[in-house]
């Protein structure tokens, strides 16, 4: 595990690429020859450029592919960083009226991200002097899309947040979500339009988002609950056992936390690596999921012995961290779910089959724990009465005797 960690961890977040001519681009498109062009680290996307110095504008030519007939390709420019939120942007689509190729303007503020409403055109607020679509052949699944337009620059700036996508999908005007695969989450350059450098978050591969994912659902969804389990319900065999019961609880639930902080820590190396791509409250369940299961880790070190007057506070501590982290823990793992797009997905549907039969099982067992504890306190009152029952007539035997 170790090992695969630090190969993971010397992965840079961030490469630096300078291309003056890749293969895949061209300087030539239909409408006019640009002076400079590069080939986007995603979508096998392209764009070609003229920057004019003495008024600061920029003429621009992005190619595109479509991936569904009824989907839309789009590009645009963030005034402050490479993300998504923020961006002026050109979605290109099929007119639902005409059926004919159309570009219009969006502006994507956080508000996007939720989904909350459908997204609706308005004017851009930068200087947008002009701009046009055009398609080689139409709108099929593969076809190339070009977008041209021409912005005005602030005056010195070289340096422009470019950001692309495509969707499967478009309501009436409105662009729907775009798939979230690693490519496409990676959909951004920052490009010195002078010196041609891009620096670009490199794509996530899918294979460390699996990774990600399998670890951190084994570990904080299934294996550190079950040993909250073993420990809860195999504690009242002390006197058959010993102390294997928290043997078996502490390497059940170091082993979970070690596959755990793997998984966390994969997670914080592609959120790093994904500049401007941010799950918020994915990202603070898991800090605070980690967090609390470190203090709880950290707590085997100041174990008070049975006979300290503080045990008691410190079983209180030791339950309540450790139930909240299961719970957050558990929580985290349907969130990333959703962020990996597998919320109809037969690996979201096994992983509630799993956890509904290990609550269905922590229930039956409940509930058997309680009936014997009853049964238990039962017979202790019994015993108790028959024992006071048997000393009072032993007394009224001797006292009668004595008399």
């Amino acid at each position: 595990m170790f090992p695969l960690l630090f190969l993971i961890f010397l992965l840079h977040p961030k490469i630096l690429i300078t291309i003056t001519e890749a293969s895949r681009c061209t300087i030539s498109t239909p409408l006019k020859t640009y002076e400079k062009c590069i080939s986007l680290p995603t979508q096998g996307a392209t764009l070609a450029w003229t920057y004019h110095a003495k008024n600061a504008t920029l003429d621009l030519a992005f190619t595109g592919t479509f991936i569904s007939p009824s989907g839309w390709v789009a590009c645009g420019i963030n005034p402050t960083s490479p993300s998504m939120t923020g961006t002026r942007a050109l979605v290109a689509f099929s007119d639902p009226s005409t059926g004919s190729l159309i570009v219009l303007p969006f502006i994507l503020d956080a508000s996007v991200k939720l989904q909350s409403t459908p997204l609706v055109s308005r004017p851009l607020d930068i200087s947008l002097l002009s701009s046009s679509v055009s398609s080689r052949s139409g709108i099929r699944d593969g076809d190339t899309i070009q977008i041209f337009f021409t912005i005005k620059l602030s005056p010195n700036r070289t340096r422009v947040n470019f950001v692309w996508n495509r969707g499967l999908y478009v309501q009436g005007y409105s662009p729907t979500i775009h798939p979230t695969a690693a490519s496409d989450l990676a959909s951004h350059a920052a490009i010195d339009i002078v010196s041609t450098a891009s620096q670009t978050g490199p794509p996530i591969s899918s294979n460390l988002r699996w990774i990600h994912g399998t670890l951190n659902c084994v570990s904080w969804g299934i294996i550190l609950p079950v040993g909250v389990a073993l420990a809860r319900y195999l504690r009242p065999f002390t006197s058959l056992f010993g102390p294997t019961w928290f043997y078996v609880h502490a390497t059940v639930q170091i082993i979970g936390f070690l596959a755990g902080t793997a998984g966390f820590a994969i997670g914080i190396i592609m959120g790093n690596a994904s500049v401007g791509v941010t799950y918020g409250l994915h990202r603070s369940l898991g800090i605070t999921t980690f967090v609390t299961g470190g203090l709880q880790s950290a707590a085997l070190l100041f174990r008070p012995k049975t006979t300290n007057k503080y045990r008691k506070y410190w079983k209180s501590y030791h339950h309540f961290v450790g139930y909240s982290s299961i719970v957050l823990g558990v929580v985290n793992v349907f969130q990333g779910f959703e962020v990996m797009g597998l919320s109809g997905s037969y690996w979201k549907l096994s992983y509630c089959l799993v956890l509904s039969t290990f609550i269905g099982a922590c229930i039956a067992l409940e509930v058997n724990a309680w009936v014997v504890f009853c049964r238990r306190a039962e017979e202790e009152k019994v015993r108790r009465e028959g024992g006071g029952e048997v000393s009072q007539n032993s007394n009224f035997g001797k006292g009668r005797v004595s008399y």
